[in-house]
């Protein structure tokens, strides 16, 4: 049975595997070996998820299929690189699915909880960072209001992926 739920600090291992695994299906490939090994470590080590996690300025929310962990998705304060980023601005920093369970809606659910989330205290200008060459993500993001208004590197090892920041203004 499929479930959707908040994570709490007592799922920081459980979510560090899980981005691993989510980030190597979806990415893996375009990376060496060693530039992905490292970046992975660092990125998703269980210490890293466990300050995460204990931070109040963010949340993160977990679907599990009978207790197993296959998804996730991570909000707060927005950290990308653009001039108009201003503070109070919210961001969908992650949003996995394993391929597994992919097109059930759950990566719908997931967003929808991150947007509810950010949106808590009322609207606000909320940011996304998406890999250029995500048709899908930004079709998906696109249908809930985000429009493409810069881009930057995002840097694993010596590779450097072209994304694109998709802002959606406030929505009252």
């Amino acid at each position: 049975m499929m479930e959707l739920r908040r994570a709490s600090p007592a799922d920081a291992a459980t979510l560090s595997a899980l981005s691993v695994a989510c980030f190597t299906q979806t990415f893996g490939h375009l990376y060496p070996p060693q530039d992905l090994q490292a970046f992975l470590a660092e990125a998703y080590a269980i210490d890293a998820w466990a300050q995460l996690l204990a931070d109040a300025g963010y949340a993160t929310w977990l679907i599990e299929d009978d207790g197993a962990a296959v998804g996730y998705a991570t909000a707060g304060a927005c950290s990308l690189p653009h001039d108009e980023v201003q503070p109070g601005d919210g961001e969908l920093k992650r949003l996995y699915v394993l391929h597994g369970h992919q097109n059930g809606g759950w990566g719908g659910r997931l967003f929808d909880a991150a947007m509810q989330w950010l949106e808590r205290d009322g609207p606000r200008t909320l940011w996304i960072g998406v890999w250029s060459e995500n048709f899908g993500a930004q079709r998906f993001y696109a249908r809930h209001g985000f429009e493409r208004v810069g881009a930057y590197d995002f840097v694993v090892g010596d590779t450097r992926d072209h994304e694109f920041i998709l802002r959606r203004a406030p929505t009252r």
